[in-house]
């Protein structure tokens, strides 16, 4: 028989991003996993409605639907611009939500090709750029003064890859961020 489960522990022991993925469908199909599967979902549900816990990703997540909602119709910037793809906004819902607690939140903008760019911005001169198009390929592009590049990672819907972490740390640290405002 399952024992309870404090939600507040769940999420501080876990994290937001691992419980999630607790509480994603899977393969398993034993009825001790499913419960588990059943918990996590329960959990997850509770920590998006609190402002306290989800706060910063709830509004994310509510302006990207909303930047879908306005850019979902073909040439909905006065030219020839393709609708923003369901795909990517599923994809980068699952980001934002994979995003470690204490990571800023992204500027959320929709590009002509239907894809969606995730921006965090230091100053004009240090900014890291994340596309989200219809696949697991996220293509980031940084500028740190003098030093630029860009590259591809794949994204597997529940962990952030290394790689773009490393890139949005390096243009706005996080750390001691560890403080929400409720």
């Amino acid at each position: 028989m399952p024992e309870p489960v404090s939600t507040t522990l769940g999420i501080c022991w876990l994290g937001y991003a691992a419980l999630n993925a607790y509480a994603q469908g899977g393969t398993a199909v034993s009825a001790e996993a499913q419960t588990v599967r059943e918990v996590a979902s329960s959990v997850v549900e509770l920590a998006d409605r609190s402002q306290a816990l989800f706060g910063e990703k709830a509004f994310s997540i509510s302006r990207l639907i909303a930047l879908a909602q306005q850019c979902g119709q073909p040439g909905w910037d006065g030219t020839d611009a393709e609708p923003v793809s369901t795909l990517a906004v599923m994809t980068a819902e699952a980001f934002l939500r994979a995003l470690p607690d204490d990571c800023p939140m992204p500027e959320l903008a929709a590009d002509p090709d239907g894809a969606l760019s995730l921006d965090w911005i230091g100053s004009k001169s240090r900014i890291f750029s994340l596309s989200i198009g219809p696949t697991n390929r996220l293509a980031y592009a940084w500028v740190d003064g003098a030093d630029r590049g860009h590259a591809v990672a794949r994204f597997d819907g529940q962990q952030i890859p290394p790689r773009v972490l490393d890139g949005v740390q390096s243009i706005i640290p996080y750390a001691d961020s560890s403080f929400r405002a409720a």
